[in-house]
Protein backbone atom coordinates (compact mmCIF):
# COMPACT_ATOMS: atom_id res chain seq x y z
CA UNK A 1 0.00 0.00 0.00
CA UNK A 2 2.86 2.25 -0.01
CA UNK A 3 1.76 3.78 -3.86
CA UNK A 4 -1.71 4.68 -2.12
CA UNK A 5 -0.01 6.44 1.04
CA UNK A 6 2.08 8.67 -1.04
CA UNK A 7 -0.99 9.68 -3.98
CA UNK A 8 -2.99 10.42 -0.47
CA UNK A 9 -0.03 12.59 0.61
CA UNK A 10 -0.02 14.28 -2.65
CA UNK A 11 -4.17 14.76 -2.99
CA UNK A 12 -3.63 16.07 0.30
CA UNK A 13 -0.90 18.94 -0.30
CA UNK A 14 -3.12 19.63 -3.86
CA UNK A 15 -6.59 20.41 -2.66
CA UNK A 16 -5.14 24.16 -1.14
CA UNK A 17 -3.05 24.66 -4.31
CA UNK A 18 -5.62 23.29 -6.14
CA UNK A 19 -8.58 25.33 -5.04
CA UNK A 20 -6.31 28.58 -4.71
CA UNK A 21 -5.53 28.38 -8.70
CA UNK A 22 -9.55 27.52 -9.32
CA UNK A 23 -10.20 31.13 -7.49
CA UNK A 24 -7.73 32.78 -9.90
CA UNK A 25 -10.93 32.82 -12.18
CA UNK A 26 -14.59 32.72 -12.36
CA UNK A 27 -16.24 29.51 -13.59
CA UNK A 28 -19.15 30.50 -15.57
CA UNK A 29 -20.09 27.83 -17.48
CA UNK A 30 -19.25 24.23 -18.31
CA UNK A 31 -16.21 22.10 -18.51
CA UNK A 32 -15.40 18.97 -20.37
CA UNK A 33 -16.81 16.47 -18.21
CA UNK A 34 -20.32 18.77 -18.64
CA UNK A 35 -22.04 17.31 -22.05
CA UNK A 36 -22.78 20.48 -24.13
CA UNK A 37 -25.29 18.49 -25.77
CA UNK A 38 -27.36 19.21 -22.68
CA UNK A 39 -30.80 20.02 -23.45
CA UNK A 40 -33.24 19.61 -20.31
CA UNK A 41 -37.17 21.27 -20.47
CA UNK A 42 -38.91 22.63 -17.58
CA UNK A 43 -41.77 20.23 -17.29
CA UNK A 44 -44.41 22.26 -16.26
CA UNK A 45 -44.15 24.64 -19.32
CA UNK A 46 -42.41 22.69 -21.80
CA UNK A 47 -39.77 25.23 -22.41
CA UNK A 48 -36.12 24.34 -22.55
CA UNK A 49 -34.57 25.38 -19.55
CA UNK A 50 -30.74 26.90 -18.65
CA UNK A 51 -28.94 24.85 -16.81
CA UNK A 52 -25.20 26.51 -16.92
CA UNK A 53 -26.61 28.84 -14.25
CA UNK A 54 -29.22 27.41 -11.68
CA UNK A 55 -30.38 29.39 -8.34
CA UNK A 56 -29.81 26.55 -5.17
CA UNK A 57 -32.61 28.06 -3.43
CA UNK A 58 -30.59 28.07 -0.54
CA UNK A 59 -29.10 30.79 1.50
CA UNK A 60 -27.11 28.77 3.79
CA UNK A 61 -25.10 26.94 1.07
CA UNK A 62 -21.58 27.91 0.74
CA UNK A 63 -18.88 27.36 -1.73
CA UNK A 64 -15.26 28.23 -1.62
CA UNK A 65 -15.80 32.01 -2.81
CA UNK A 66 -17.78 32.09 0.68
CA UNK A 67 -14.85 30.64 2.45
CA UNK A 68 -12.08 33.49 0.61
CA UNK A 69 -14.34 35.81 2.06
CA UNK A 70 -14.60 35.31 5.34
CA UNK A 71 -11.37 34.48 5.46
CA UNK A 72 -9.34 37.01 4.19
CA UNK A 73 -12.57 39.70 3.53
CA UNK A 74 -12.45 39.75 -0.31
CA UNK A 75 -15.41 39.87 -2.11
CA UNK A 76 -16.09 37.42 -4.95
CA UNK A 77 -18.77 38.59 -8.03
CA UNK A 78 -20.71 35.47 -8.27
CA UNK A 79 -23.20 35.47 -11.66
CA UNK A 80 -26.75 36.16 -11.21
CA UNK A 81 -29.08 33.77 -12.21
CA UNK A 82 -29.99 34.12 -15.58
CA UNK A 83 -27.73 37.09 -16.44
CA UNK A 84 -26.45 36.71 -19.66
CA UNK A 85 -27.22 38.63 -21.99
CA UNK A 86 -26.13 39.14 -26.28
CA UNK A 87 -23.12 40.57 -24.62
CA UNK A 88 -20.28 38.15 -23.92
CA UNK A 89 -19.75 36.80 -20.57
CA UNK A 90 -15.79 35.90 -21.22
CA UNK A 91 -13.73 33.96 -18.01
CA UNK A 92 -10.46 33.10 -17.99
CA UNK A 93 -9.48 29.66 -15.27
CA UNK A 94 -6.12 28.76 -14.54
CA UNK A 95 -5.70 25.52 -13.07
CA UNK A 96 -4.03 22.34 -12.46
CA UNK A 97 -4.35 18.59 -13.23
CA UNK A 98 -3.13 15.44 -12.34
CA UNK A 99 -4.36 11.88 -14.02
CA UNK A 100 -2.97 8.85 -14.73
CA UNK A 101 -1.95 9.06 -18.17
CA UNK A 102 -0.85 12.91 -18.14
CA UNK A 103 0.46 12.98 -14.16
CA UNK A 104 0.59 16.74 -13.39
CA UNK A 105 -1.11 19.02 -16.39
CA UNK A 106 -0.97 22.86 -16.38
CA UNK A 107 -3.90 23.68 -17.45
CA UNK A 108 -5.44 27.64 -18.93
CA UNK A 109 -9.13 27.49 -19.45
CA UNK A 110 -11.68 30.04 -21.30
CA UNK A 111 -15.37 30.21 -22.02
CA UNK A 112 -17.43 32.83 -23.61
CA UNK A 113 -21.47 33.13 -22.33
CA UNK A 114 -24.05 34.81 -24.36
CA UNK A 115 -27.94 34.31 -25.72
CA UNK A 116 -28.47 34.93 -29.79
CA UNK A 117 -31.59 36.05 -28.74
CA UNK A 118 -34.10 37.95 -25.26
CA UNK A 119 -35.32 34.22 -24.93
CA UNK A 120 -32.66 32.27 -26.21
CA UNK A 121 -30.71 29.42 -24.20
CA UNK A 122 -26.86 30.24 -23.31
CA UNK A 123 -24.70 29.20 -26.17
CA UNK A 124 -21.43 28.89 -24.75
CA UNK A 125 -17.30 28.76 -26.54
CA UNK A 126 -15.55 26.69 -24.13
CA UNK A 127 -11.62 26.12 -24.68
CA UNK A 128 -8.21 25.75 -23.04
CA UNK A 129 -5.24 24.74 -23.44
CA UNK A 130 -2.53 22.11 -21.74
CA UNK A 131 0.68 20.62 -21.27
CA UNK A 132 1.87 17.63 -18.91
CA UNK A 133 3.97 16.43 -17.08
CA UNK A 134 4.47 13.34 -19.78
CA UNK A 135 4.92 15.79 -22.34
CA UNK A 136 1.42 16.05 -23.85
CA UNK A 137 -0.16 18.60 -25.22
CA UNK A 138 -4.03 19.44 -25.68
CA UNK A 139 -6.17 22.03 -26.98
CA UNK A 140 -9.68 21.38 -27.33
CA UNK A 141 -12.19 23.99 -28.20
CA UNK A 142 -16.18 22.91 -27.42
CA UNK A 143 -18.89 25.03 -28.86
CA UNK A 144 -22.81 24.92 -28.02
CA UNK A 145 -24.81 27.80 -30.42
CA UNK A 146 -28.62 28.13 -30.10
CA UNK A 147 -30.48 29.54 -32.63
CA UNK A 148 -32.90 32.76 -31.70
CA UNK A 149 -35.93 30.55 -31.12
CA UNK A 150 -34.47 27.61 -29.18
CA UNK A 151 -35.02 25.41 -32.07
CA UNK A 152 -32.00 24.10 -33.47
CA UNK A 153 -28.72 23.79 -31.12
CA UNK A 154 -25.53 23.47 -33.36
CA UNK A 155 -22.28 21.53 -31.50
CA UNK A 156 -18.82 21.22 -32.26
CA UNK A 157 -16.36 19.89 -30.84
CA UNK A 158 -12.70 20.47 -32.12
CA UNK A 159 -9.23 19.50 -30.58
CA UNK A 160 -5.41 18.78 -31.37
CA UNK A 161 -3.37 16.58 -29.56
CA UNK A 162 0.10 16.08 -29.61
CA UNK A 163 -0.25 12.96 -27.61
CA UNK A 164 2.49 10.30 -26.21
CA UNK A 165 0.19 7.49 -24.92
CA UNK A 166 0.73 3.46 -24.22
CA UNK A 167 -1.27 1.05 -25.07
CA UNK A 168 -1.64 -2.55 -23.12
CA UNK A 169 -3.29 -4.19 -26.02
CA UNK A 170 -7.06 -5.06 -27.48
CA UNK A 171 -9.65 -7.09 -25.33
CA UNK A 172 -10.48 -6.25 -21.59
CA UNK A 173 -8.48 -9.48 -21.00
CA UNK A 174 -5.21 -7.65 -21.51
CA UNK A 175 -2.29 -7.67 -18.91
CA UNK A 176 -0.95 -4.60 -18.10
CA UNK A 177 2.60 -6.44 -18.27
CA UNK A 178 2.33 -5.75 -22.00
CA UNK A 179 2.52 -2.26 -22.13
CA UNK A 180 3.36 -0.56 -25.90
CA UNK A 181 4.73 2.81 -25.51
CA UNK A 182 3.04 4.96 -28.76
CA UNK A 183 3.35 8.77 -29.85
CA UNK A 184 1.29 10.70 -32.07
CA UNK A 185 -0.43 13.34 -32.90
CA UNK A 186 -4.60 14.34 -33.75
CA UNK A 187 -6.75 16.48 -34.89
CA UNK A 188 -10.82 15.63 -33.99
CA UNK A 189 -13.36 17.90 -35.91
CA UNK A 190 -16.97 17.41 -34.79
CA UNK A 191 -19.79 19.58 -35.74
CA UNK A 192 -23.73 18.26 -35.07
CA UNK A 193 -27.05 20.70 -36.01
CA UNK A 194 -29.62 19.27 -33.42
CA UNK A 195 -33.37 20.19 -33.64
CA UNK A 196 -35.97 20.66 -31.32
CA UNK A 197 -38.38 17.49 -31.99
CA UNK A 198 -40.95 17.38 -29.10
CA UNK A 199 -41.01 17.92 -25.02
CA UNK A 200 -37.63 16.85 -24.18
CA UNK A 201 -36.68 15.14 -27.70
CA UNK A 202 -33.92 16.36 -30.31
CA UNK A 203 -32.98 14.92 -33.47
CA UNK A 204 -29.96 15.82 -35.68
CA UNK A 205 -27.18 15.40 -38.04
CA UNK A 206 -23.16 15.93 -37.67
CA UNK A 207 -20.22 15.05 -39.68
CA UNK A 208 -17.00 13.83 -37.83
CA UNK A 209 -13.41 13.27 -38.83
CA UNK A 210 -10.46 12.07 -36.56
CA UNK A 211 -6.72 12.44 -38.09
CA UNK A 212 -4.27 10.31 -36.21
CA UNK A 213 -0.75 11.01 -37.87
CA UNK A 214 2.97 10.69 -37.24
CA UNK A 215 2.08 7.10 -35.12
CA UNK A 216 4.71 5.46 -34.00
CA UNK A 217 5.23 3.11 -30.83
CA UNK A 218 8.22 0.71 -29.53
CA UNK A 219 6.70 -2.14 -29.23
CA UNK A 220 6.01 -3.98 -26.18
CA UNK A 221 8.52 -3.38 -23.26
CA UNK A 222 8.64 -6.74 -22.13
CA UNK A 223 9.67 -8.58 -25.58
CA UNK A 224 6.22 -10.17 -26.02
CA UNK A 225 3.92 -9.28 -29.41
CA UNK A 226 2.01 -6.30 -29.76
CA UNK A 227 -1.41 -6.75 -30.36
CA UNK A 228 -1.11 -3.12 -32.04
CA UNK A 229 1.87 -5.09 -34.95
CA UNK A 230 -0.73 -8.08 -35.06
CA UNK A 231 -3.85 -5.77 -35.60
CA UNK A 232 -2.23 -3.22 -38.36
CA UNK A 233 -0.05 -0.82 -38.00
CA UNK A 234 -0.34 2.68 -39.89
CA UNK A 235 1.33 5.79 -39.77
CA UNK A 236 -1.67 7.67 -40.83
CA UNK A 237 -5.37 7.39 -40.17
CA UNK A 238 -8.71 9.08 -41.15
CA UNK A 239 -11.96 8.10 -39.87
CA UNK A 240 -14.72 10.82 -41.72
CA UNK A 241 -18.00 10.09 -41.94
CA UNK A 242 -21.81 11.46 -41.03
CA UNK A 243 -23.80 11.37 -37.59
CA UNK A 244 -27.28 10.50 -36.48
CA UNK A 245 -27.66 12.06 -33.24
CA UNK A 246 -30.69 11.56 -30.59
CA UNK A 247 -31.39 12.46 -27.45
CA UNK A 248 -33.97 12.93 -24.26
CA UNK A 249 -32.42 15.15 -21.76
CA UNK A 250 -34.71 15.39 -18.27
CA UNK A 251 -31.96 16.32 -16.13
CA UNK A 252 -32.72 19.14 -13.56
CA UNK A 253 -29.10 20.47 -13.93
CA UNK A 254 -26.60 19.52 -16.40
CA UNK A 255 -23.27 19.95 -14.27
CA UNK A 256 -24.74 18.41 -11.31
CA UNK A 257 -28.04 16.51 -11.68
CA UNK A 258 -29.67 15.46 -8.74
CA UNK A 259 -33.02 13.91 -10.33
CA UNK A 260 -34.04 13.20 -14.14
CA UNK A 261 -32.61 11.22 -16.99
CA UNK A 262 -30.23 11.63 -20.10
CA UNK A 263 -30.44 9.24 -22.74
CA UNK A 264 -28.30 10.05 -26.22
CA UNK A 265 -27.68 7.71 -29.57
CA UNK A 266 -25.05 8.46 -32.02
CA UNK A 267 -24.93 6.50 -35.56
CA UNK A 268 -21.70 6.97 -37.12
CA UNK A 269 -21.09 5.77 -41.00
CA UNK A 270 -17.52 6.26 -42.12
CA UNK A 271 -16.55 6.72 -46.22
CA UNK A 272 -13.67 6.55 -48.20
CA UNK A 273 -15.31 9.09 -50.87
CA UNK A 274 -15.20 11.33 -47.16
CA UNK A 275 -11.82 10.05 -46.97
CA UNK A 276 -11.92 7.46 -44.69
CA UNK A 277 -8.81 5.21 -44.57
CA UNK A 278 -11.47 2.30 -44.07
CA UNK A 279 -15.11 2.45 -44.24
CA UNK A 280 -16.58 1.15 -40.55
CA UNK A 281 -19.73 1.83 -39.04
CA UNK A 282 -20.38 1.92 -34.98
CA UNK A 283 -23.15 3.42 -32.77
CA UNK A 284 -22.85 4.86 -28.91
CA UNK A 285 -25.56 4.57 -26.72
CA UNK A 286 -25.11 6.79 -23.70
CA UNK A 287 -27.98 6.39 -20.59
CA UNK A 288 -27.71 7.87 -17.35
CA UNK A 289 -30.68 8.37 -14.70
CA UNK A 290 -30.11 10.07 -10.99
CA UNK A 291 -32.42 9.54 -8.22
CA UNK A 292 -32.64 11.50 -4.60
CA UNK A 293 -31.28 8.97 -1.77
CA UNK A 294 -33.15 8.89 0.59
CA UNK A 295 -36.36 10.37 -0.77
CA UNK A 296 -36.19 14.32 0.35
CA UNK A 297 -32.19 14.28 0.59
CA UNK A 298 -29.98 16.15 -0.88
CA UNK A 299 -27.55 12.72 -1.36
CA UNK A 300 -28.09 11.33 -4.83
CA UNK A 301 -27.55 8.18 -6.46
CA UNK A 302 -26.42 8.20 -9.92
CA UNK A 303 -26.46 5.33 -12.65
CA UNK A 304 -24.32 5.20 -16.22
CA UNK A 305 -24.54 3.13 -18.75
CA UNK A 306 -22.42 3.40 -21.88
CA UNK A 307 -22.65 1.18 -25.35
CA UNK A 308 -19.40 1.50 -27.67
CA UNK A 309 -19.99 -0.57 -30.64
CA UNK A 310 -18.29 -1.30 -34.14
CA UNK A 311 -20.78 -2.83 -35.64
CA UNK A 312 -18.80 -3.78 -39.28
CA UNK A 313 -15.81 -2.68 -41.02
CA UNK A 314 -12.21 -2.21 -39.36
CA UNK A 315 -11.16 1.24 -38.10
CA UNK A 316 -7.68 1.96 -37.67
CA UNK A 317 -6.45 0.71 -33.93
CA UNK A 318 -6.70 4.39 -33.13
CA UNK A 319 -10.22 4.71 -33.78
CA UNK A 320 -11.17 1.87 -31.58
CA UNK A 321 -13.46 2.90 -28.08
CA UNK A 322 -10.85 2.69 -25.52
CA UNK A 323 -11.04 3.43 -21.54
CA UNK A 324 -11.66 7.73 -21.16
CA UNK A 325 -11.77 8.14 -24.80
CA UNK A 326 -15.06 8.77 -24.74
CA UNK A 327 -16.52 12.24 -24.87
CA UNK A 328 -16.40 13.49 -21.50
CA UNK A 329 -12.67 11.60 -20.96
CA UNK A 330 -14.77 9.65 -17.91
CA UNK A 331 -15.00 5.74 -18.90
CA UNK A 332 -12.96 3.33 -16.24
CA UNK A 333 -12.18 5.47 -13.48
CA UNK A 334 -9.81 3.46 -11.98
CA UNK A 335 -7.57 3.09 -14.82
CA UNK A 336 -5.22 4.85 -17.12
CA UNK A 337 -6.47 6.35 -20.29
CA UNK A 338 -6.33 3.70 -23.07
CA UNK A 339 -5.32 0.72 -20.85
CA UNK A 340 -8.30 -1.53 -22.70
CA UNK A 341 -8.95 -0.94 -26.03
CA UNK A 342 -10.88 -2.83 -28.57
CA UNK A 343 -14.34 -3.43 -31.44
CA UNK A 344 -16.82 -3.28 -28.48
CA UNK A 345 -17.41 -1.58 -25.61
CA UNK A 346 -20.22 -2.17 -22.61
CA UNK A 347 -19.54 -0.08 -19.53
CA UNK A 348 -22.02 0.61 -16.21
CA UNK A 349 -21.44 2.73 -13.37
CA UNK A 350 -23.11 4.01 -10.33
CA UNK A 351 -22.10 6.51 -7.89
CA UNK A 352 -23.51 7.51 -4.43
CA UNK A 353 -23.16 11.34 -4.05
CA UNK A 354 -23.54 12.95 -0.35
CA UNK A 355 -22.83 16.05 1.68
CA UNK A 356 -20.30 15.70 4.47
CA UNK A 357 -21.25 19.57 5.64
CA UNK A 358 -24.85 20.91 5.76
CA UNK A 359 -23.86 23.72 4.39
CA UNK A 360 -22.83 22.13 0.73
CA UNK A 361 -18.87 23.11 0.87
CA UNK A 362 -18.03 19.68 1.33
CA UNK A 363 -18.75 16.29 -0.08
CA UNK A 364 -18.17 12.88 -0.92
CA UNK A 365 -18.70 10.19 -3.13
CA UNK A 366 -18.47 6.05 -3.86
CA UNK A 367 -18.23 4.97 -6.81
CA UNK A 368 -18.32 1.06 -8.67
CA UNK A 369 -18.10 0.68 -12.50
CA UNK A 370 -17.30 -2.20 -14.68
CA UNK A 371 -15.83 -2.32 -18.33
CA UNK A 372 -16.42 -5.33 -21.06
CA UNK A 373 -14.23 -5.13 -24.25
CA UNK A 374 -13.81 -7.39 -27.01
CA UNK A 375 -10.47 -7.57 -28.79
CA UNK A 376 -10.84 -7.13 -32.77
CA UNK A 377 -13.63 -6.98 -34.72
CA UNK A 378 -16.05 -10.06 -35.17
CA UNK A 379 -14.71 -11.38 -31.48
CA UNK A 380 -16.70 -11.54 -28.31
CA UNK A 381 -16.86 -9.08 -25.22
CA UNK A 382 -13.75 -10.80 -22.33
CA UNK A 383 -13.74 -10.61 -18.68
CA UNK A 384 -15.50 -7.54 -16.94
CA UNK A 385 -12.43 -5.12 -15.45
CA UNK A 386 -14.05 -3.60 -12.41
CA UNK A 387 -12.73 -0.30 -10.94
CA UNK A 388 -13.91 1.63 -7.50
CA UNK A 389 -12.79 3.73 -5.03
CA UNK A 390 -13.99 6.86 -2.56
CA UNK A 391 -14.02 10.64 -4.07
CA UNK A 392 -13.98 14.47 -2.49
CA UNK A 393 -16.12 17.32 -3.77
CA UNK A 394 -15.51 20.95 -2.86
CA UNK A 395 -18.17 23.65 -3.74
CA UNK A 396 -16.42 25.94 -6.52
CA UNK A 397 -19.78 27.34 -7.25
CA UNK A 398 -23.21 26.88 -5.53
CA UNK A 399 -24.79 29.06 -7.97
CA UNK A 400 -24.10 26.67 -10.82
CA UNK A 401 -23.39 23.79 -8.33
CA UNK A 402 -20.15 22.94 -9.63
CA UNK A 403 -17.47 21.02 -7.80
CA UNK A 404 -14.20 20.15 -7.38
CA UNK A 405 -13.95 16.55 -7.64
CA UNK A 406 -10.62 14.48 -6.23
CA UNK A 407 -11.37 11.12 -6.80
CA UNK A 408 -8.87 7.79 -6.02
CA UNK A 409 -9.48 4.63 -8.21
CA UNK A 410 -8.50 1.13 -7.90
CA UNK A 411 -8.32 -1.35 -10.41
CA UNK A 412 -7.47 -5.21 -11.00
CA UNK A 413 -3.55 -5.91 -11.94
CA UNK A 414 -2.53 -3.11 -9.06
CA UNK A 415 -4.69 -0.13 -11.39
CA UNK A 416 -4.89 2.47 -9.28
CA UNK A 417 -4.21 6.74 -9.02
CA UNK A 418 -5.66 10.13 -8.27
CA UNK A 419 -7.78 12.13 -10.52
CA UNK A 420 -8.17 15.85 -10.24
CA UNK A 421 -10.51 17.53 -12.15
CA UNK A 422 -13.79 19.67 -11.92
CA UNK A 423 -17.58 18.87 -12.51
CA UNK A 424 -18.77 15.71 -11.53
CA UNK A 425 -17.76 12.36 -14.06
CA UNK A 426 -21.35 12.02 -15.31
Amino acid sequence: MPIVRAHMKVLLRLITFVVLLMLAGQLFAQHKHVPITTIPVNPDTGTPKDSVVTDTGKSNQKDIGDVIKKLFGKKLSTPKVDSVTSKPSISIIPALGYTLVSRFAVVLSGNIAFRTGPQSRISTIIASTSYTQNRQFTLPVQTSIWTKDNQYNFIGDYRFFKYPQSTFGLGSASNIKNEDPMDYSYIQFYETALRHISGNFYAGLGYIVDDHWNVSDKGNLNGTPSDYAAYGKTAHSIASGFTFNALVDSRDNAINPTTGGYASLQYRDNYKFLGSTTGWRSVIIDVRKYYKFPGGSDNVIAFWNYDWLVLNGKPAYLDLPSTQWDESSAVGRGYIQGRFRGAQLVYLESEYRFKITNNGLIGGVVFLNGESFSAAPGTRLQAIQPGFGPGLRIKLNKTSHTNIAFDYGFGRQGSNGLFIDVGEMF
